[in-house]
């Protein structure tokens, strides 16, 4: 890893965007050995259904500025998210997609992973409630990638996170949201 890995969530409320920061916040300060992590969320009276973004900021060294410059990930579940935030994404970064929500995709320097992130919580698991968990399936796959996180940190944190009984569906979430990217690389290296 770098000295600073930025990760952006955006969707609308509801999504599960800060909790998905959150999580990887824990899951990178808890988990990962000599690593530094800040979470910051941003919404507005409209969070109920309306904008949301929430963002980690990891570092190996400790973090002066909470902030992300230009996130090195970004999983946008919504078009008013995409339109808002793609073109932020660093230069050579990852913008991982929902493929449901999201047609219209601008033109940025970055690797775009268009895929089934709210397809996938609806038909695998039957709740688009986990759309969350599927996402951070996907970013604890790009984390390994990135040697930021092994999988096992992310996970660990999220059942720490979810509601007692709702374990196994969350986890399952998670796996078949890092298939589902992994099984994307093909298209993308």
């Amino acid at each position: 890893m770098s000295d600073r890995f930025e990760i952006r969530f955006a969707g609308s409320g509801g999504q599960g965007v800060i909790l998905a920061s959150v999580v990887v916040g824990e899951a990178v300060s808890l988990y990962a050995d000599g690593l530094f992590a800040v979470q910051t969320q941003s919404y507005g009276p409209e969070a109920r259904g309306g904008s949301s973004k929430a963002e980690v900021v990891i570092s190996s060294e400790p973090i002066d500025y909470p902030m992300p410059v230009q996130p090195n990930l970004q999983v946008i579940l919504t078009s008013q998210a995409c339109e808002k935030y793609a073109t932020d994404t660093k230069p050579g970064g990852r913008l991982i997609i929902d493929d449901f929500y999201v047609k219209d995709i601008p033109e940025v320097d970055a690797n775009i992973y268009h895929l089934p992130i709210v397809k996938t919580a609806r038909d695998v698991i039957g709740r688009e409630l986990v759309t969350n968990m599927v996402s951070l399936g996907m970013v604890a796959r790009v984390l390994e990638l990135e040697k930021v996180a092994e999988p096992e940190a992310i996970r660990k944190a999220i059942l720490s996170r979810v509601p007692k009984g709702t374990e196994e569906m969350n986890g399952k979430a998670f796996d078949e949201g890092y298939k589902v990217f992994k099984n994307s690389q093909s298209l993308h290296f």
